[in-house]
């Protein structure tokens, strides 16, 4: 193989590359979200263990709570899914150039995977950031009909 065809191929490995830097960024921001979610569940459930008045509001934010906590999960899970099949389109490039291109589409099938991974996830987290701001409207009326009392 020329030194251009090598170029070419480590051109090619570049956009799985970034692609994988987006999904790590965005594992993080998920891994914050469901800790911050856990956090508060937490919060909601020793309240609740406390037997709070409001205890049906309580019940309905815990319900939602772990609605939420389980579509980061899931958003986690689909991120991990894309960095697994990025990480499978370089290395399948790399491959592919190795054996004289026989790999046929593996590479771009992994990376069609990787990409809807991340349409899946994305998906997700525009629900559950949904759910945040219900949650955090439901406890804003809960509070300012206290301060009201």
């Amino acid at each position: 193989m020329s030194i251009f065809g090598e170029h070419a191929i480590l051109t090619a490995m570049l956009a799985p590359a970034l692609l994988m830097a987006a999904t790590g960024s965005l594992l993080i921001s998920a891994n914050t979200r469901l800790a911050r979610v856990v956090d508060r569940l937490r919060a909601l459930i020793k309240e609740w263990k406390d037997d709070a008045p409001d205890r049906e509001q309580r019940d309905r934010q815990i319900r939602r709570h772990r609605i939420r906590a389980h579509l980061v999960l899931r958003t986690c899970q689909m991120l991990y899914l894309a960095l697994g099949a990025f990480v499978g389109t370089s290395l399948g490039l790399a491959a592919d150039t190795l054996f004289n291109f026989k790999l046929g589409m593996v590479p771009t099938a992994l990376a069609v995977i990787g990409v809807l991974c991340l349409l899946v996830a994305s998906t997700l987290m525009w629900r559950e950031v949904s759910l945040a701001v219900t949650s955090f409207d439901d406890e804003l009326d809960q509070e300012l009909a206290r301060r009201r009392n």
